[in-house]
């Protein structure tokens, strides 16, 4: 209980899994003013084609991530094809059992989305929680107020929306806005494609993103408006 705790006062992370894309947005926590920001990640990279988000106790993760990466690599070595998708997640979910079921050791109080591309191209996202459990989502926020945000994207998602890059990224970001604080300064949004390596959006570029979501929304709520006077009439 408390491991889940420590994940819902996280910050918010999102993943969409598009139609040849995946995206992973994240809530930047401000930094303190001489603070190096490359230094706070909640975005990592645990192989080549397998990214992963967490929400919760970050010294947790560091530990976490190191050991995913050891066995991506010594998966590698082992059978000479890269791990899939469900191997890493289900390896991650057992490391957390354990730690739920040993004396004198507690939980992780992480929670991760895991996500990426199997050999064959097809675009993965799984959930892990400190208890160990996993799930393969089309859509999925953890972390704090995750639940308004997997509402959102309850409602929002549909083959239509994730049918483009430009589509998904969209509705990452939308969703994550939903909760946190305007502006592209705030976000971190990392893509992987289905040929290409992990790239991570430009403060620019998630701005020019915000910048159209706040626009649509202003137009929404200004049709609402005449909708309500009219009926009013």
């Amino acid at each position: 209980e408390y491991a889940q705790e420590a994940v819902k006062k996280g910050s918010t992370a999102v993943g969409v899994r598009g139609n040849n894309v995946v995206v992973l947005g994240v809530e930047k926590k401000a930094v303190a003013k001489l603070q190096e920001d490359r230094t706070v990640r909640k975005i990592c990279q645990l192989d080549d084609h397998v990214l992963m988000a967490f929400a919760g106790l970050t010294a947790d993760a560091r530990v976490l991530i190191k050991q995913a990466r050891v066995e991506c690599q010594s998966h590698k070595l082992t059978v000479e094809d890269p791990v899939t998708l469900e191997y890493i997640t289900r390896y991650v979910a057992s490391l957390k059992q354990r730690y739920t079921q040993s004396n004198g050791r507690r939980p992780f109080g992480i929670s991760c989305l895991i996500t990426g591309f199997d050999n064959d191209k097809t675009p993965r996202l799984y959930q892990t929680d400190p208890s160990g459990t996993y799930h393969e989502w089309k859509a999925n926020a953890i972390g704090r107020n995750a639940k308004t945000v997997r509402e959102f994207l309850e409602k929002n998602y549909t083959p239509e929306n994730v049918a483009t890059e430009e589509q998904t990224v969209k509705l990452a970001i939308k969703a994550l806005l939903e909760v946190v604080q305007s502006g592209g300064k705030n976000l971190e949004v990392a893509i992987m494609r289905e040929d290409s390596k992990l790239s991570m959006l430009e403060v620019s570029e998630i701005e020019k993103v915000v910048a159209v979501v706040e626009k649509e929304k202003e137009e929404e709520a200004a049709t609402k408006k005449k909708e309500s006077k009219s009926e009013a009439k």
